[in-house]
């Protein structure tokens, strides 16, 4: 089978345990289906010398029979999940280690278009369900069909008129089984974990966003996408569930229905003159033995469904593992300095036929401090987001030092660039090592850092200074204290361009002037690249893009700019009105 073979790509030597796992297996249900025919026996000798059981002294020997194989067969079907066990958890803890390696390989924008709850549940459930397979169901598939073969054999060894008798109720119910089992269930089976993967990824983003929710006391319909992926998921579930009834109650009924369709035969056959006698023996056996060809039944059925949902499974992780990382090459190349030229730069996200960058040609020199503004969704942030290949370009290049992006090694190019999300994200670690980030900077080089970047009075607040532990006993910072915390951290890190993604998106008046310190002695002798809002934090840059639809359309200091008479001029007077604007009559 193909999951099989899939999965055993992640076994290693393991995959051995797996064939002595089938093997066992293989013994565990002939073992198990013999005490049925030790019981037979049992019934057979006690029938013959009915009423003097004196004489029943081997029927005692095939009982022991009955009670050794039964416990043999247990055992060795123990050995067989024993070995199964051990293969499912290795091969699960490889597909979750291999994911998560590619993981941190794939490029950073990735993660911005897949969602965390998407990742968690691929990588992790979707390893959970190869181990169910490998570890029950497998060992079950190859006792089933033992059993299967067995029990077809039994059905018509002792008497084939009962032997046909079982074989009606079990065509019945397999001719709804497959009903059940056809060919749209892998599809069926594939829209349900979709449903199931999207509902848990907007879980996660409904969670996320409960704070919002609350404070302004909505309720999940208030994440459109959330309720539309519970709607999704219902009427998936709820119409699988109406399909599947009536095959599925046909199915039970047939499959639990063996023993009538035997006594109808038996009745059958004394209408026509067979003896009690002679016949009740093997009556009897085919009684006992009809359970199992119950269970072996639900077992195919259920066997069909798991392999589908471990085949699924598969499909999504190695659908993580076929993204490809991006190619960066073997040797250093040194940059001559730390200019930046976008030349003719045009963008288009994986997976979208729109081009949201258009034919992008500037260059920002080194040292030099430039700011992008415009209208949301103009295409400020994937701009600059290219410069550390969150992306890589569509066409034309992006040069540091000289040198194209894509031919500067992932190390080298990550020690270049520091940033500073509009999303700042603190651990939940002491302020010190949120700060440090594992660099191998001193206790006095952090200090420096919290300093320069204007933290010292959120320091001083805590009674254990840096050693504060963020998210204990209460102690939180506000959006504006978590951004300067996030540039004390790009200080530590000092390389030699910036890249300032709305740091001042959530600070007050109080913090804006102080991150304005912070990001002026930060930005000293480094190429500093800012994205903003809020124009009264780059009116002092070298250099202000203006981008309108995925183009620059303007460009210049602020002076001139203002000069121009253009959108930026439209901009700042908008601006200036929005901040010069207080309550009063007649407003």
């Amino acid at each position: 089978m193909s999951v099989l073979k899939s999965l055993f790509s992640y076994a290693g030597k393991h995959k051995y345990l797996t064939m002595l796992s089938l093997v066992l297996s293989f013994a565990s249900a002939l073992l198990i289906l013999m005490p049925f025919i030790w019981i037979w026996k049992v019934i057979e000798v006690l029938l013959k010398v009915y009423p003097d059981y004196s004489q029943a002294g081997a029927a005692v020997s095939y009982g022991w029979y009955a009670f050794g194989s039964a416990v043999l067969g247990i055992l060795v079907y123990v050995g067989s999940l024993m070995c199964s066990h051990l293969v499912a958890f290795r091969i699960a803890s490889n597909m979750r280690k291999e994911a998560m390696h590619h993981v941190v390989e794939l490029p950073l924008g990735y993660f911005s278009t897949e969602g965390s709850g998407k990742l968690r549940k691929i990588i992790d459930e979707s390893a959970a369900s190869t181990e169910t397979y490998l570890a029950h169901q497998l060992p079950d598939m190859v006792q089933l069909m033992t059993t299967v073969c067995a029990v077809f054999i039994c059905l018509f060894v002792f008497d084939w008129k009962f032997g046909v008798a079982c074989l009606v109720p079990l065509i019945l119910a397999l001719s709804n089984m497959f009903k059940m089992i056809g060919k749209g269930l892998e599809q069926s089976m594939k829209e349900y974990m979709d449903a199931l993967e999207s509902m848990s990824n907007e879980a996660v983003e409904y969670v996320r966003g409960i704070l919002v929710v609350k404070t302004f006391q909505q309720t999940v319909y208030s994440f459109e996408r959330f309720y539309k992926s519970i709607k999704k998921y219902e009427k998936f579930a709820l119409g699988y569930t109406d399909q599947m009834r009536m095959p599925m109650t046909l199915f039970t009924t047939f499959i639990n229905g063996i023993f009538i369709f035997l006594i109808g035969a038996m009745m059958l056959l004394i209408s026509h003159g067979f003896q009690v006698d002679g016949m009740l023996p093997d009556f009897m056996f085919y009684v006992i033995f009809s359970p199992i060809i119950a269970v072996t039944t639900n077992k195919i059925m259920f066997a069909s469904e798991n392999t589908m949902m471990a085949q699924d499974a598969v499909n999504r992780i190695e659908g993580i593992l076929n993204q490809k990382p991006f190619e960066y090459p073997d040797s250093a190349k040194r940059l001559d300095g730390y200019d930046i030229e976008f030349d003719h730069v045009s963008f288009t996200y994986p997976g979208s036929d729109v081009e949201v960058l258009h034919d992008i040609d500037l260059k920002i020199k080194n040292g030099s401090t430039v700011a992008f503004v415009g209208k949301s969704g103009g295409g400020k942030s994937t701009l600059v987001s290219l410069i550390p290949r969150f992306y890589d370009v569509t066409k034309g290049s992006i040069r540091i030092g000289g040198k194209d992006v894509r031919d500067i090694r992932e190390e080298e190019l990550m020690n270049k660039v520091a940033i500073v999300f509009q999303n700042s994200h603190l651990l939940k670690k002491s302020l010190y090592e949120n700060v440090k980030m594992g660099f191998d900077v001193t206790d006095a080089e952090v200090n420096e850092a919290v300093h320069k970047a204007q933290c010292d009075d959120i320091v001083e607040k805590f009674d254990g200074g840096l050693q504060t532990k963020i998210g204990s006993k209460g102690v939180y910072l506000s959006g504006g204290e978590t951004q300067r915390m996030t540039l004390a951290r790009a200080i530590v890190k000092n390389s030699p361009i910036l890249l300032l993604d709305e740091a001042t998106a959530y600070a007050d008046s109080d913090n804006e002037a102080l991150m304005q310190k912070a990001i002026l002695e930060v930005s000293k002798n480094k190429t500093t690249i800012m994205i903003a809002h809020r124009l009264s934090t780059i009116v002092n840059v070298d250099c202000i893009y203006v981008v309108e639809e995925g183009r620059i359309t303007e460009s210049g200091n602020h002076a001139e700019l203002l000069a121009r008479g253009g959108i930026y001029a439209k901009m700042w007077e908008q601006y200036s009105q929005s901040i010069d604007w207080k309550v009063g009559e007649g407003r």
